[in-house]
């Protein structure tokens, strides 16, 4: 029994104090039987409660060490980042759309749905925009959107009907509390500035925004909901931790591609996914050659269908990158 291990983890302590407990009685047991045989009857009976009390609690630490291990796999704490891909505004309004739909989404599974960092055009699409989303099971759920999502439409300004298609991409990624991954303070580059409001007046006269430029990759993090300027550097570290796993997944799953065991694509960002197409009233998700219809209503946040559908493939082989 690994009982030192248990007694390090915050989560399992106290059971593993009880654990001592009954170890130390156990011991007192035999020892008292050593020295009167004829206790052997009394002592039998203790001995097999603390057996069962025993594996009581080990069964509970299991358990908890179980739900500890699915936690750091499937943490309950990520970044959902959209951008605009091909189609100028049009992409833009639809990097909205999606970030709405997935903000519809989060409200109907009582997630909470916070900016950390928005760029918008002049007509209230994103260039790109990135949200902090925690709620149980949110990065399990959500992880298969990452990925090229592509709208096809009439533009509203579009005068002579023809359909425009347009796309933008999104990217799920999991805030987990254990990290590997040792970034040098020489490697990244640290600015501050004031958070900037609508028709971009100050919300904040102290430079509480902080923005980190990872030398090495030229990946950039802006983060701005928090007031404090520690907080929003604290976030944007552990956006950039994130950022630089998935690049290490990334590369990863293309050296072990055969071998994959779930193949419907979890971390290129440039792999075209969905296809969302207004004028059939249709989304069809291209790698699992699924389709569903009523459209608006999944733009609403009712993606239920779409998730599930993506989970049940991917415990399931073989599924194509196509």
């Amino acid at each position: 029994m690994e009982l030192e291990k248990y007694k390090q983890n915050h989560k399992t302590a106290y059971l593993a104090e009880s654990l001592e407990r009954l170890l130390k009685e156990e011991q007192d047991i035999r020892g008292m039987l050593q020295g009167d045989p004829s206790m052997e009857e009394l002592a039998k009976k203790e001995l097999g409660d603390i057996e069962l009390q025993k594996a009581a609690l080990k069964e509970q630490v299991d358990s908890l060490l179980k739900e500890e291990a699915e936690e750091e796999t499937f943490p309950s704490d990520l970044v959902l980042e959209v951008r605009a891909g091909v189609g100028g505004e049009e992409a833009a309004l639809f990097a909205r759309k999606l970030a709405d739909m997935y903000k519809g989404y989060a409200a109907r599974k009582g997630w909470s749905f916070i900016p950390v960092d928005e760029s918008t055009t002049s007509i209230g699409g994103y260039k790109e925009a990135s949200f902090e989303i925690n709620g149980k099971g949110s990065y399990k759920i959500l992880r298969f959107e990452t990925g090229v999502h592509r709208i096809q439409r009439v533009p509203e300004t579009e005068k002579s009907g023809r359909v425009h298609t347009s796309t933008a991409s999104v990217a799920i990624l999991p805030i987990r509390k254990k990290t590997t991954l040792q970034i040098p303070e020489s490697d990244v580059e640290i600015e501050f500035s004031r958070a900037g409001g609508k028709g971009g007046q100050n919300v904040n006269k102290v430079e509480t925004a902080v923005r980190l430029t990872h030398k090495p990759t030229g990946i950039v993090v802006r983060c701005t909901s928090e007031r404090s300027q520690g907080r929003n550097r604290e976030k944007a570290m552990g956006i950039l931790l994130s950022k630089l796993e998935q690049i290490k997944e990334e590369e990863e799953a293309k050296k072990y591609a055969g071998a994959r065991k779930e193949q419907i694509g979890t971390a290129d960002r440039s792999e075209k996914i969905r296809t969302y197409n207004v004028l059939q009233d249709r989304v069809t998700d291209h790698r699992i050659k699924e389709s569903w219809h009523n459209i608006e209503s999944i733009f609403d946040g009712n993606v239920d269908a779409i998730v599930e559908a993506l989970a049940e493939a991917a415990n399931q082989q073989p599924i194509t990158n196509n």
